[in-house]
This record gives C-alpha cells, structure tokens and sequence, in this order.
C-alpha cells in the first residue's frame, strides 16, 4: 500500500495485517515512522515490508509494487492512500501545485494499477482512498483537491469494467472528516468540518481501515466499479 507510515494508511496497514495479509508499506521522507508501522505489525506475528517511493516521480508507483512482488514473492491487494491537500484559493493554486495533486492523487494511482494487475488473478482488489470531496464541496478554496478525487472515481469505474472479467474488483473508499496529525478533530478547522457532518464529530482512522477490511474480504467479492462513503453523513 502506498502512504503507510501514519494516520489513515497505517490504520490500513494494521488492520490487513491482522487479518492475515503480508503488508508492503510505502514512505516518502518519514522512514522511522513507517519502520515504527512495520515493527508493531511484526510484533504481532505479521509481515511487513518497508519501500521508499516518492508518487511525484513518474515511475515511482510501478517500482514499487514490483518490488513488492519481489520481496513478498505476489501482490493481491492494492491500496493506494497517499496524497497531496492543494489547498487555496483558485487565484493562488500554483501550477507547481496542480502537478503535485495529480502525480500523486491521479497519475500514480493508474501507474501502480497498471503494474499491480499485471500480477493478480481472480481476487484481487484495488483501493483508492478518494475523498468526501467527489460527492459534496461544502465551500470556496476546494478545486484542485475536488479534481484530483473526482478522477479516482471515474478510473475506478473504468478498472472495474476493464478488470472484471479476470476476477479483480476496484474501488474507492471515500473518507469524511477523520482525526489524524494531518487533519486533527481539536484543529482550527474542527467544528466546521463537524458541523457538515449528521453524526457531528470526525470518524477514526480505524472506520477507514474497517472498510478497506471489508471491501478486501469476503463480504466485498461483488463489490466494485463504485465508491464507500464512510464519511459520517457529510455526503448526506
């Protein structure tokens, strides 16, 4: 899985890991955190790998998942979670910011796609982490980061139509207002993003990590070509 080293991707991580998948886990710069991921999954008697991949670089998503092949020996699971918040108004999005947002959120998606599916037979998964941003923009400031996770959803319909007939599924999860370091619940912007919400208050990194666990098991074999909200009612 690609952004494993905190928050939401090592939620991910864990939880597959205890359900008996072997987990490659991909960093940018946070290498001791990833490590740290790696370790506590170990602990537990898992397996766990550790990749550095910058997703900016063109061929970064598909090194990756080779080399994952290599090191666990195959690639079921495909779960692509990082990503890149271009934020601000659309006058001062730089075009620096623009590229970004889609290398990361858009460009190596497809790339580790298209590497990973050369490896799976039938059961395989791919995840997308989108955004509640594909359903609903609550305000001013949003058009790059509502772009970039609209496009995840289109490519997941148009892999699951491509892929459908070898048995693979794909999806996204798609995440309302989750308490994590890069979006706290006790941040300046918390009682905004709890306020557009039916349940009022941010989910958990392990309601994202639960949905992954389900559309990668039995329960999610019928699954794909469509997105899970699991965003507290933001999209309601």
């Amino acid at each position: 899985m690609t952004g494993g080293s905190r928050g939401i991707g090592a939620a991910v991580a864990r939880r597959l890991a205890r359900e008996g998948a072997s987990v490659a886990l991909t960093y940018v710069r946070a290498e001791e955190q990833a490590r740290a991921v790696a370790k506590e999954i170990e602990a537990a008697g898992g397996t766990a790998s550790v990749l550095q991949a910058d997703l900016t670089l063109p061929n970064a998503a598909a090194q990756a998942v080779e080399r994952t092949v290599e090191e666990l020996g195959s690639i079921d699971i495909l779960v692509k979670n990082a990503g890149f918040l271009a934020y601000g108004p659309l006058a001062e999005v730089t075009a620096e910011d623009l590229d970004r947002a889609l290398a990361v959120d858009v460009r190596s998606v497809f790339l580790a796609a298209q590497a990973a599916a050369r490896h799976m037979g039938d059961g395989g998964r791919i995840i997308s982490i989108g955004s509640c941003f594909n359903g609903r923009v609550p305000g001013a400031d949003f058009v790059v980061q509502a772009m970039a996770k609209t496009a995840l959803l289109g490519m997941t319909k148009a892999l699951a139509r491509e892929l459908g007939p070898r048995g693979i599924t794909a999806t996204t999860v798609d995440p309302g207002p989750i308490d994590t370091d890069m979006n706290p619940a006790d941040g300046d912007a918390g009682d905004f993003q709890r306020d557009l919400t039916a349940l009022g208050r941010f989910g958990e990194a392990d309601d994202i990590a639960a949905a992954v666990a389900f559309l990668v098991g039995p329960g999610g074999r019928y699954v794909t070509g469509t997105n899970l909200a699991v965003d507290g009612g933001y999209t309601a």
